[in-house]
């Protein structure tokens, strides 16, 4: 993996303000839970500021006033007030947990769909665990922002207003005063935010890259162990962690320092309103409570600021979280269909490579003005050494992308105008890596048809020759399979896939290397399936194995992206060309079994 999916750059403020609406944005859908959660939370801060000023007449009028009539009605006011406040937290807290929730899943969902839509390049230069970092970590991040966030500034701000409407209804001189400090205490607070985040940008770059590390090491750990690596492993981890732990230990000495330097600006704010307080006081201008009640505005407005100084760093932060959703949710699929593209209800019929030349990166191609006929119900084995295009052939069939020049025509019709899914949905692969996923063993046969009957589920297993293995199982059909088929054997996952094709009832099928990882007797079982799958189906089979291949109707060897032998299995072994060098040595002894230079003579002939 490279550096490029861990970076985390530091944005415009053109570009963290474009970011910003766009998170904005996500709570438009929800704007009457939006609306609602302002609300409360305007009351709650209106009610926090008014219980200050209560508390200066509960000084001024009931105890030093010595009126208990006026200190009887101020503490009922007060007792009222808190069972409405307690009913607002309550509000707000709630509107901002559902707001949050809403956003959530919004996000995921969103992504989720995004990423079935995503043509198969997208997923050849992605690495999962970045996409994976993206739906879980980074949608966690903008969520919490747009709501926990939005409550932190909303409460923050409206404290700030709110305190400073019941100081200048006190005191106005006084109130200029400490109006004076809070721009000192916002401009320290960002400035030691901004040194703070350039630490935990660096702590979570290295985060990354430890959680891709572990996630290597994880799925990689047969390997580890086969090559001994673990020692080195341990020694590149400890790299991570020392350089991850002096970026925290920077940020934890930053965030130390901060709050006993906001607190020592706010206690100049504080003697300043002791002193000219008390100076206000002694000339009639101001009461004891008054001055009470400006110390605490002033502590009150503290944590606002400390908070709106965190969600500035939050911020920043969730910027580059959401420019990475961004990124993901705006990236285009290659393969799309065409607004005038149409289901042909079948797509039975010839095959035909017109000139066709594909590239993964420019001016490297796969392949160059590649042609290929192939008629309906033939059977076409694609073998030749590795990297010559096999694979790409039939990615290009089933359109997980689409040729660069030239076209592809199924029946005629030039595949671009037909609708991507039917397609897609009348071709059965079996890959050469089975993919099952975590469930029961008929959960993933149903995978192939998700309306199909245990009846043809059972149907389908004995076609492709899986059934007999299935019933020995503890559970038969309801037997789990584990994370991506773990508890089950190599063969055996093939036998399901083979059986999920079969379900299917594909009008063409492609079996990619599906016998390469399995032993002779699984071979067989599976080559029995195909023969099943096959008969009056359009096929392509890519295959080393001799047993697999020599019944198809046609062999290509691919070379370099092109057709260097067309013929059946005995007329290119009678060739003595490059298919009979290529079995002469990865098969000899079955050669030696099979065909003698008699019989290979005979049934060229034939």
């Amino acid at each position: 993996m490279t550096d490029q999916y861990f970076e985390e750059e530091e944005f415009t403020t053109q570009f963290t303000g474009k970011i910003t609406l766009r998170i904005v944005e996500l709570a438009r859908p929800h704007w009457k839970w939006v609306i609602g959660f302002i609300l409360t939370i305007s009351l709650v801060a209106l009610l926090d500021s008014y219980f200050t000023f209560l508390s200066a007449q509960i000084i001024d009028e009931g105890i030093l006033g010595e009126n208990t009539e006026a200190l009887r009605d101020i503490v009922f006011r007060y007792g009222l007030l808190i069972i409405v406040q307690a009913g607002g937290v309550f509000g707000f807290i709630y509107l901002a947990g559902i707001l949050g929730e809403r956003i959530r899943y919004d996000l995921r969902k969103n992504m989720f769909v995004h990423l079935q839509e995503l043509s198969l390049s997208y997923y050849n230069v992605t690495p999962v665990g970045w996409i994976m970092s993206r739906v879980t970590s980074d949608s966690e991040r903008v969520a919490e922002l747009v709501t926990w966030g939005f409550l932190d500034v909303t409460w923050g701000i409206m404290n700030i207003v709110t305190a400073m409407f019941f100081m200048l209804m006190i005191n106005w001189q006084l109130a200029l005063i400490v109006f004076l400090a809070i721009p000192v205490l916002i401009f320290v607070a960002v400035q030691f935010k901004k040194k703070i985040i350039v630490e935990f940008r660096e702590v979570r770059k290295i985060n990354s890259k430890i959680t891709g590390a572990f996630n290597e090491t994880i799925t990689g750990v047969r390997v580890i162990k086969a090559f001994g690596r673990e020692e080195r492993n341990m020694e590149e981890f400890d790299e991570l962690t020392s350089d991850m732990y002096r970026a925290g230990y920077r940020a934890a000495w930053l965030s130390a320092l901060f709050l006993p330097v906001v607190m020592l600006i706010s206690s100049f704010a504080v003697a300043a309103i002791v002193g000219f307080g008390g100076y206000q006081t002694q000339i009639g201008n101001m009461s004891i409570g008054g001055i009470q009640a400006f110390v605490s505005y002033v502590v009150f407005m503290i944590w606002p600021i400390q908070e709106l100084a965190r969600v500035y760093a939050e911020l920043q932060r969730a910027v580059a979280s959401a420019e990475r959703i961004f990124s993901l949710v705006d990236a285009v699929p290659d393969v799309s269909d065409r607004p005038e593209a149409f289901d042909p209800g079948s797509i039975q019929g010839d095959i035909e490579f017109d000139n066709v030349s594909f590239y993964y990166e420019e001016n490297k191609p796969v392949l160059q003005d590649f042609n290929l006929h192939v008629r309906r119900g033939e059977t076409i084995a694609l073998v030749g050494p590795t990297g010559g295009g096999k694979t790409t052939i039939v990615n290009l069939l089933c359109r997980f992308f689409e040729p660069n020049e030239g076209k592809i025509c199924i029946g005629g019709r030039d595949y671009e105008n037909l609708v991507l899914h039917a397609i897609q949905s009348r071709i059965g692969v079996v890959l050469q890596t089975p993919h099952l996923f975590s469930g029961t063993i008929r959960d993933n046969i149903r995978y192939g048809k998700l309306n199909a009957t245990d009846e043809e589920i059972g149907a389908a297993a004995q076609l492709a020759g899986a059934h007999d293995f299935i019933i020995k199982l503890d559970k038969g059909y309801d037997d789990e399979v584990g994370e991506g088929g773990n508890l089950l054997s190599v063969g055996q996952k093939q036998l399901i896939s083979l059986a999920r094709a079969v379900l299917r009832e594909p009008e063409i099928f492609i079996m990619d290397e599906a016998t390469s990882s399995v032993d002779t007797i699984t071979e067989a079982l599976i080559q029995k399936g195909m023969e099943n799958l096959m008969k009056g189906r359009t096929s392509f089979v890519i295959a080393h194995r001799l047993s697999t291949i020599k019944k198809a109707d046609r062999i290509l060897v691919i070379k370099d992206g092109s057709i260097i032998e067309d013929g059946n299995h005995p007329e290119l072994l009678h060739q003595r060309g490059h298919y009979y060098r290529l079995y002469t040595s990865q098969f000899r002894s079955e050669l030696e079994q099979e065909y003698s230079p008699l019989k290979i003579a005979t049934a060229a002939a034939d």
